[in-house]
């Protein structure tokens, strides 16, 4: 099948985890002998910001970590410009991401609307803007659509009850597990945290939860992110963590590879709002076997198994307590390691997430077609 994405982007993920499971999906549906394009804008401000912070080299890096995508990812000029005529030829599904542009969604509807019945088309969300920003959501048009991937069961619940979607799914993120797994690499440090400031909406939580048990407990570590403010790199200076910027998302495996434990310190958003949202770094630090220690959660659909895949901290005293114990006894890292590397090569590599996007557009009537497709070995190979 021929499955057409519209996405904020594919080959930017400065400030933007959703590249990393679209990276994913689109690497397993070309490893399948499916046929993948992304159309991104070229001005996008995830892309914007990472050329004007590092220039081209990011996008130049990401060519050579990822052959298999080169050309794939097409950016166009903006959003009315885009020929749908053109960019949907052939297709069998679309996924439209929530980023996109308001008005390239109502066009895709209705171009989907003179088409009936040529390809299935899907409203992708991955964000917490249907319940802190409704309005914003509530600008879409989505009435020609033929549903909505929600990354939670509530945002699939919360779509369902407005009356947004007549109908959804829930279709959490996963890590791409073909490069999220354990690397053998020499140790650096103590503790590292790979993720961005949050505009405020997890401030007190990174004190809490973060800064003040490294400091409490004098770790060597280390923090990798964009968006952080000159008070919030004070912060960690005073608390001797060191900060490293932005990461490419391909080069967390190895960076994880070389620290003893994580935590995961979800935005409050989705703590209060979205229960049982995770985000997508959990996924990626269990497939990497990295020990991990979370911040409060409600795990409302039991992705995770809390004690076995990770130790979960009510407060910042218990966040210490747990990160000592975690350094100190080898074999309780191992076991979570373990376990947690077990939990998501059984349910939540993006090969489980594709196969759950097979399953929908089945439902919508869409099945693999025997036209010849080029696949994932030859596209390497050239």
């Amino acid at each position: 099948m021929r499955f057409v994405m519209l996405v904020h982007s594919l080959v930017s993920d400065w400030n933007h985890g959703n590249a990393h499971f679209l990276r994913g999906v689109a690497r397993e549906l070309l490893r399948r002998g499916h046929d993948v394009v992304a159309h991104e804008p070229a001005d996008g401000w995830s892309r914007a910001n990472l050329c004007a912070d590092h220039g081209t080299a990011p996008l130049e890096r990401f060519a050579r970590a990822y052959p298999e995508l080169d050309g794939v990812a097409r950016p166009y000029a903006g959003a009315a410009a885009l020929d749908l005529d053109a960019a949907l030829d052939g297709a069998d599904v679309v996924l439209v991401h929530e980023w996109t542009d308001p008005a390239l969604v109502a066009r895709v509807g209705a171009h989907h609307a003179r088409h009936p019945g040529r390809y299935a088309l899907l409203f992708h969300d991955t964000h917490h803007r249907a319940v802190t920003q409704p309005e914003a959501l509530a600008a879409f048009d989505l009435s020609a659509y033929d549903g909505v991937l929600a990354f939670g069961g509530c945002l699939r619940e919360l779509y369902l009850a407005r009356g947004w979607a007549r109908r959804a799914w829930t279709w959490h993120e996963a890590a791409d597990t073909t490069l999220f797994q354990p690397r053998a690499e020499p140790t650096e440090g103590d503790l590292v945290w790979i993720g961005n400031w949050g505009d405020g909406e997890r401030t007190a939580e990174l004190d809490e939860f973060l800064i003040q048990p490294v400091r409490a407990l004098g770790l060597r570590a280390r923090v990798y992110g964009v968006r952080y403010p000159e008070s919030a790199r004070r912060a960690l200076a005073e608390a001797g963590i060191e900060y490293g910027g932005w990461l490419a998302n391909f080069e967390v495996p190895s960076v994880f590879a070389r620290f003893r434990v994580t935590v995961h310190v979800p935005r409050r958003p989705y703590v209060e709002a979205l229960p049982g949202i995770p985000t997508i770094r959990p996924f990626e630090a269990l497939a990497c076997g990295i020990p991990l220690v979370s911040a409060p959660w409600v795990d409302r659909e039991r992705l995770f198994a809390v004690g076995r895949d990770y130790l979960l901290a009510r407060d910042g005293g218990e966040m210490r307590r747990h990160l000592e114990a975690v350094l100190g006894d080898r074999d309780l890292a191992t076991r979570l390691s373990a376990h947690g590397r077990r939990t998501i090569a059984a349910r939540h590599a993006c090969a489980h997430r594709v196969d759950q996007l097979l399953e929908i557009a089945g439902e919508l009537g869409r099945t693999a077609h025997p036209a010849p497709v080029q696949r994932l070995a030859e596209r390497v190979a050239s």
